[in-house]
């Protein structure tokens, strides 16, 4: 829930929003796809992607479809034009010729699961847990993959997994804060992303507070979740929110959302 995204928490269902908390946060941010982001890999040029010359580059990969760092490029480059689907098959044959590539398989892991597939996402990042990644990512990611799947227990178990290589991870933290969210233990989220937000890394973490206020307001205490969110949201964007939540909160089946799997 950044400033450029507050809206979105007035058109999903409350557990939609609570996945998206933890899994996308900053979505519609310009410089980060979440907290806790894969390192990009290198894939050349940051000039504008044209179809013209993504298509050239797709038929020089095709002919050496082994190249890594060739593949890579093609792959940013469809999902720069919208392509995600082609984007998934290109990594998906990567990982074919390229199977321990523990960076690799972050990257394809994070966009499958990004892409609605967790099932997959799973699979695709087990395997480079198998491959001995030490990457905390790795473990976040794929704890996200989990809570995506109602497996909430044992999401939490690789969050913890990603803390002992990454202490104090405000990343982690809020993705392990929005898991106990998921499962309705409301208590131990706000715990868990206080514990974040009053981190050094935290103070200058709008989303991790936003995040905060809103699992504040599920529990009812609107004037308190609105005190958290007006430290970056301009007041009528909260103001919006908090109606949003206590609406959804005054709904008979608001706590069956909260706990039903999400979709997709």
């Amino acid at each position: 829930m950044s400033g450029s995204c507050s809206y979105l928490i007035r058109h999903i269902s409350l557990a939609a929003l609570l996945v998206a908390s933890s899994l996308a946060l900053g979505a519609c941010q310009n410089k980060s796809a979440g907290l806790d982001g894969v390192d990009p890999l290198a894939t050349g040029s940051s000039a504008p992607v044209s179809l013209k010359e993504t298509a050239k580059l797709g038929e020089r990969w095709q002919a050496d479809p082994k190249n890594l760092q060739l593949g890579l490029v093609y792959a940013s480059q469809l999902k720069a034009l919208g392509q995600g689907d082609q984007q998934l098959k290109v990594l998906a044959t990567l990982t074919q010729y390229h199977p321990q590539d523990q960076k690799l398989l972050t990257l394809y892991g994070r966009e499958l699961a990004q892409a609605g597939q967790p099932g997959q996402a799973e699979a695709v990042l087990a395997n480079a847990v198998a491959a001995g990644s030490t990457d905390w990512k790795v473990y976040s990611a794929l704890g996200s993959t989990l809570d995506q799947q109602s497996k909430y227990a044992e999401a939490r178990g690789y969050y913890q997994r990603a803390l002992k290589i990454s202490p104090n991870n405000v990343a982690v933290l809020n993705n392990l804060g929005m898991s106990y969210a998921l499962e309705g233990n409301l208590k131990q989220a706000e715990a868990t992303l206080k514990e974040a937000s009053d981190l050094p890394a935290g103070k200058s973490e709008p989303r991790l507070r936003q995040n905060l206020a809103l699992v504040v307001g599920l529990q009812g205490r609107f004037d308190e979740a609105r005190q958290i969110a007006s430290a970056d949201l301009p007041a009528e964007e909260v103001e919006a929110n908090m109606a949003y939540l206590q609406k959804m909160l005054a709904q008979p089946n608001t706590w069956q959302q909260l706990t039903d799997k999400p979709a997709g």
